[in-house]
């Protein structure tokens, strides 16, 4: 399951279809398969409502910033450079035919990276496949997305921790039960670069064509689909805590914000959804299991 989705949606292999997809200087059809048209159009759902906060045609803001197969930079990308790049992102640049199963650029050079939702794809992909021969108790993991089902070998439920940001040591932050749902985490604290002392993130708004610059460390996102919850975790982070916080209670999402305070240390914000989720893991369902596993 997982070598097809490599297969398919990887960056980093050149036969992928999404890699021959890039190479292609074309505005010709370009055949994929159905699970690419799949996640294209949950990756177009959520661009609708975040409002552009989600966008996977940001492929060349990455590779311009240091974060594909190019280097990190040395000085920050000027302003006209930006904007020429910004040309080459959004949803007109990309057109998706789902019945003939094809995909145009209507910009030769735009390029696709669904790096934020294709973990959580292939997480559920495993899911799928192991329930296909009869597993119903699992805890799969791919890249910090996590999808549980059923129990662990001990009867106990499936505890999992959000992990408190820090670069330097992994720690519990908070734990909940995840059953029968999936769970991702995106934050700024793991992938990362500075130039002249200023942080440069992963995290890139396609809105803007910079990386995020606000106080958001982490979001996490719970969903019954990881690849949802994946996009969703993203999208949120990219709005930062205030925009993505109220994001978050307009779709009746279980979103848990980590913000940074003034205090050097961590705020912490939660929907009533993710509220519901860290009640009934401090009520004593399972406590005495400990976190099989975090999401980062």
């Amino acid at each position: 399951a997982l070598d097809d989705v490599v297969a398919q949606m990887s960056t980093w292999e050149e036969t992928s279809e999404i890699s021959k997809f890039n190479a292609l200087e074309s505005r010709k059809p370009f055949q994929v398969s159905e699970p690419v048209i799949d996640v294209l159009s949950v990756a177009h759902e959520i661009n609708l409502r975040s409002s552009g906060a989600f966008d996977v045609t940001i492929g060349p803001l990455v590779e311009a910033w240091g974060f594909g197969s190019a280097a990190p930079l040395e000085e920050e990308l000027s302003e006209g450079r930006i904007r020429a790049l910004l040309r080459r992102v959004g949803t007109s640049v990309l057109e998706i035919d789902a019945d003939k199963k094809t995909l145009r650029k209507t910009h030769p050079l735009a390029k696709l990276d669904v790096s934020a939702i294709a973990k959580g794809y292939g997480v559920d992909r495993v899911a799928a496949a192991l329930e296909s021969v009869g597993h119903t108790d699992y805890l799969v993991e791919v890249g910090g997305e996590l999808k549980a089902s059923g129990r662990r070998r001990d009867g106990e439920v499936w505890r999992v921790a959000i992990e408190r940001p820090s670069e330097e040591i992994r720690l519990v932050h908070r734990v909940i039960i995840l059953d029968d749902q999936a769970l991702a985490t995106s934050g700024d604290y793991r992938n990362f670069y500075e130039i002249d002392g200023k942080r440069l993130s992963h995290t890139l708004d396609p809105r803007t064509g910079r990386p995020v610059d606000h106080g958001l460390a982490s979001v996490s996102v719970v969903h019954e689909r990881a690849t949802w919850a994946d996009a969703w975790a993203t999208a949120l982070n990219v709005l930062g805590a205030h925009d993505g916080y109220a994001l978050a209670l307009d779709h009746g999402l279980a979103a848990h914000f980590i913000v940074r305070s003034e205090r050097e240390g961590f705020d912490e914000w939660s929907t009533p959804g993710f509220e519901a989720l860290l009640a009934a893991a401090e009520s004593g369902d399972g406590a005495s299991a400990d976190p099989e596993t975090k999401s980062e």
